[in-house]
């Protein structure tokens, strides 16, 4: 039996990568899915046609998630369509690979707005939705090594990491009782667009895949960070709260 069967789930950023394989795992339990995007339109519902042949409904939302009044804009759409929410998936992120010395206003803006604030509005405009949802409903969030590692030229991004994760305890806290799971997967290296970016990123993914201690031969992809947002999706994760899961293959044991 599907385990997200009824189930209703937003998932930012689900045009390609990490986020691409997150909304079509969720559509393959059962769920429907709305797609959002900010400029690859093509793939976004390319994505949506997958999911429509297994079944399950699925719509295409373009919004930027670095403006407030998009992620509200986007999110009563799908709140009004669906007239509920059950899962908000908040991985849309970006921010720009810089030396912290050479970051502007601009950049630091850029990035706190796209990874921070993004959370906080997503959360604040789908609760209103969530709370007329099926039991079990759920908020994650994606994260990365930067939020606890210094790491080159991700100073601003890994600032960022660190902020969503105390965010989800916060929001832990206060939205809890009402029925509500907060949590964050903190995803390894992941070979992506979004990560050609960077600094000497073909050899950085080299050392990150030799210090994984699960077997010889495995990288880390973006079906296996899939499927713990699966997991935090469903009913066994209940008694999962206001915590960050870490998905790496055990790099950071020895990092």
């Amino acid at each position: 039996m599907s385990s997200l069967l009824g189930k209703r789930a937003l998932v930012t950023g689900a045009s390609r990568g990490i986020g691409r394989a997150i909304a079509l795992r969720l559509a393959q339990s059962g769920a429907d899915v709305a797609i959002n995007f900010v400029s690859n339109e093509t793939a976004a519902r390319k994505l949506a046609d997958e999911i429509r042949a297994i079944g399950r409904n699925s719509i295409v939302v373009k919004a930027d998630v670095s403006q407030e009044e998009d992620i509200r804009e986007m999110v009563a759409a799908v709140g009004e369509h669906w007239g509920s929410l059950d899962i908000l998936v908040s991985n849309a992120a970006s921010g720009g690979f810089r030396p912290l010395m050479g970051a502007t206003s601009r950049n630091f803006d850029a990035a706190l707005h796209t990874n921070v604030r993004a959370l906080i509005v997503l959360v604040q405009s789908a609760m209103p939705f969530l709370m007329k949802g099926t039991p079990n409903r759920k908020v994650i969030t994606l994260s990365s090594h930067g939020s606890f590692r210094a790491l080159p030229d991700y100073g601003l991004i890994g600032a960022c990491k660190a902020a969503q994760e105390s965010l989800i305890r916060h929001f832990a806290l206060e939205c809890g009782p009402l029925g509500v799971n907060f949590n964050c997967v903190l995803a390894g290296l992941v070979a992506t667009d979004s990560t050609k970016g960077i600094p000497a990123a073909e050899a950085t993914h080299q050392v990150s895949n030799e210090r994984m201690l699960i077997g010889p031969g495995k990288t880390l992809q973006p079906e296996s960070v899939a499927e713990v947002v699966h997991f935090l999706s469903t009913a066994a994760s209940d008694f999962i709260q206001g915590q960050v899961i870490t998905v790496d293959g055990g790099v950071s044991v020895r990092m």
